[in-house]
């Protein structure tokens, strides 16, 4: 397995930076409680990664995700040093991304932070961990084969609109711990309390989702 260059630790830097601009912003912006906000809130998330997907892609394989590294890890697709690396680019691409929104919507208001579902760690953490579940299990099954390559993006970025078009009513969606923690860093109070459970239950959700591909995939 061959490590990867420094260029792909900028992409996901800036992958991750693009995400939290777009996806939190268009849920500043707009608001998921207007007419037509929740589901161009969703789109915002999935057409960033379609976009990113196939801009980056083929420089570090557009994770800018946490979790995502974290499957392509346990799955022996990415090395160790990658895995950190990736996380570190991912987490202050997060940072910087929130930055750039706090010029534009003020801190206070959460910049698209997530919120924990009826006040409940425990269910915020099942739903989160379900979610991305969801989420990792798509990528690997369509990142399997080859010639899934030129509709990988839009059928991982489609997925990703999928489970926020469930996922904002109870906590946000957040399936990307870097996603959430750049926002509730800005945001503080609450938001930045309760950030682990956003970090924990999506990792919680790719760990699962890799170690069940892994027994299912095919291996061919």
């Amino acid at each position: 397995m061959k490590t990867k260059s420094f260029k792909a630790y900028i992409a996901e830097f800036i992958g991750t930076c693009v995400l939290v601009v777009f996806g939190c912003g268009t849920a500043c912006a707009i608001g998921c409680d207007v007419p037509g906000g929740y589901l161009a809130t969703a789109f915002a998330f999935g057409l960033v990664i379609v976009a990113m997907a196939y801009s980056i892609g083929n420089v570090s394989g557009c994770h800018i995700n946490p979790a995502v590294s974290l499957a392509m890890l346990i799955s022996k697709k990415l090395h160790v040093r990658d895995f950190i690396s990736y996380v570190v680019a991912q987490f202050l691409g997060a940072v910087a991304g929130a930055g750039i929104l706090c010029i534009f919507f003020p801190a206070k208001d959460g910049l698209g932070s997530n919120g924990l579902f009826e006040e409940s760690i425990v269910k915020s953490l099942i739903i989160e961990c379900i979610l991305t579940f969801v989420f990792i299990f798509a990528i690997l099954g369509v990142t399997s084969k080859v010639k899934n390559a030129q509709v990988s993006g839009i059928v991982i970025g489609l997925t990703l609109t999928l489970v926020h078009i469930l996922g904002i009513h109870f906590t946000g969606t957040s399936v990307n711990p870097a996603r959430s923690f750049g926002p509730a860093l800005f945001a503080g109070g609450a938001a930045l309390t309760s950030v682990w459970v956003f970090i924990v239950g999506p990792l919680a959700g790719a760990a699962l989702a890799a170690l069940v591909w892994k027994a299912i995939g095919n291996k061919d």
